[in-house]
């Protein structure tokens, strides 16, 4: 085991010398009784998508028994507006596979995510993460697979404007310091959730870059590799912590929102899916994407109007949503298409193993299997995302399209391999479906499909109800064509819902 653990970044993991997943509770207490750690802390997501904070100083050996074995008591209703007041006490139990090492803590602490349950002792329905966990067990009931994902990360750091080393309004595509401002901002954060278990592919600067006044605005982007989507769910809200939390450290801020301002990049978290079956990507066989993967396309598709409601759930999220970007608004899908909305990225699936000889002459051509790397991508979810119910939503598409008896014509009917942009493909588009404009459309589209979602007992009703509730909230059906004329209306919005997420 130590072979696997000697390069892993994550203390707990060195020490223990297992994986996150097989840790016990006996093993959290030998990691704090040999470390010294003084604090617990439990984490937890809130119906807004941040983490929530419960802190413990341990006292005793059998206080930090009793801490991890029976959890503690919270008020659901001030976390949840859809869970009623009158029965609103939830217990909150640690999950010990994702306890972590706090960065950040003065007081040496271990920080531990949480799942939900009831006074009688159930897993809470409408919890997000519980509702992660149902979709995917439906899933592998139905297809046999286990679902995969990986988040694509972008945010916006903000900063006083420098006049030293500028660079070109919206040119800052991998840019390296000192044309990137924050780059070590960037690489700190990757450290600290690799060290809290995440699992990065890599990191860097985005395309959007400019000023507004006196203050700078810099692109970046921290990308992550396929997981299990409990897992996948679970690093995006700790790295979005992590993120924040060192922002104000350095004293800048620092957001996730879909969108800054009019004519710039917005922030996307595009979701990258993979189907494995005992250690096989399903997606893929002999560099041709496979029926199973077109089927998962298919009831992505179908499904996208009302999946918009757990991945794009302010009014922000839809002028980021616009035609003529590389957000996406028809629905349909293609192959390295950045315009799509379920776009199949350039994968390794040739010549691959010939490349590393042709860069170093004095090595041997590879004879790796390498379609393992290919991945099918959902591009319209932006920061305002509820990670968890975006990636049980996705799971129960991929499984309404395995169930859906014309899934392949249907995939095959949208499959787009040119610029519906331009005039000449005009006819293309005129054919296409179109995603909501507004919030107040995607909650009639989740009102239209909420049967696919609480099918299986997946998704509860008071949770598809808190949402629609939620987002008609913000009555904001012609809210785009109202204020697109009017700057000052449009940076108010974003500065109300700059720290969404």
């Amino acid at each position: 085991m130590e072979g696997n653990t000697i390069l892993n970044p994550n203390p707990l993991v060195k020490f223990l010398n297992k994986p996150q997943k097989e840790f016990t509770k006996a093993d959290i207490i030998r990691y704090v009784t040999k470390n010294d750690i003084e604090m617990i802390n439990f984490r937890y997501a809130g119906a807004d998508g941040r983490l929530k904070t419960l802190n413990f100083i341990i006292n005793s050996l059998e206080h930090l028994d009793s801490i991890l074995t029976y959890g503690e008591r919270v008020d659901g209703s001030s976390l949840f507006p859809y869970i009623q007041a009158g029965s609103s006490d939830l217990y909150v139990i640690p999950r010990y596979r994702t306890a972590f090492l706090n960065p950040f803590s003065d007081i040496p602490a271990l920080d531990i995510l949480c799942s939900y349950y009831t006074k009688d002792g159930k897993p809470l329905e409408s919890a997000p993460e519980y509702t992660l966990r149902k979709a995917h067990e439906e899933f592998k009931k139905v297809t046999g697979m286990e679902f995969q994902a990986m988040g694509e990360l972008e945010y916006y750091v903000i900063s006083e404007k420098e006049d030293l080393f500028e660079t070109p309004d919206q040119r800052g595509y991998h840019e390296s310091m000192p044309f990137c401002k924050w780059a070590n901002l960037r690489k700190e954060a990757m450290r600290a959730i690799a060290q809290a278990g995440g699992q990065i592919k890599y990191g860097h600067s985005e395309v959007g870059n400019f000023t507004i006044g006196n203050l700078q605005y810099e692109q970046n982007e921290i990308e992550f590799l396929p997981v299990d989507i409990e897992e996948a769910a679970d690093q995006l809200v700790i790295a979005k912590w992590i993120l924040r939390t060192l922002a104000y450290q350095y004293g800048v801020d620092l957001t996730f929102a879909p969108k800054i301002t009019t004519g710039k990049a917005g922030s996307g978290l595009h979701i990258h899916t993979r189907l494995m079956k005992e250690g096989k990507n399903m997606y893929i066989e002999n560099g041709q994407l496979t029926e199973a993967a077109k089927k998962a396309i298919a009831g992505i598709l179908e499904i996208a109007p009302s999946l918009t409601a757990f991945g794009n759930t302010n009014p922000t999220s839809y002028f980021r949503l616009v035609p003529h970007q590389e957000a996406p608004t028809n629905i349909c899908w293609g192959d390295r298409n950045r315009s799509v909305l379920v776009r199949v990225p350039l994968g390794w699936t040739q010549g691959a193993n010939e490349m590393i000889t042709d860069a170093n002459p004095l090595e041997q051509a590879g004879h790796a299997d390498l379609s393992t790397k290919q991945t099918i991508e959902f591009r319209c979810p932006d920061g305002s995302a509820d990670v968890y119910l975006l990636l049980a939503g996705l799971a129960v598409a991929a499984r309404h399209g395995f169930e859906m008896p014309d899934a392949l014509p249907y995939a095959e009917e949208r499959y787009v391999n040119v610029n519906i942009f331009d005039d000449a493909h005009k006819h293309i588009a005129e054919r296409l479906s179109h995603l909501p404009t507004s919030c107040a459309e995607s909650a009639e589209c989740l009102a239209n499909q909420r049967a696919i979602y609480e099918a299986q007992g997946v998704f509860s009703a008071s949770l598809i109800d808190g949402m629609i509730d939620k987002l008609n909230s913000y009555h904001d059906k012609t809210l785009r064509q109202d204020i697109s004329n009017h700057p000052e209306n449009i940076q108010a919005l974003v500065k109300k819902f700059i720290n969404a997420g």
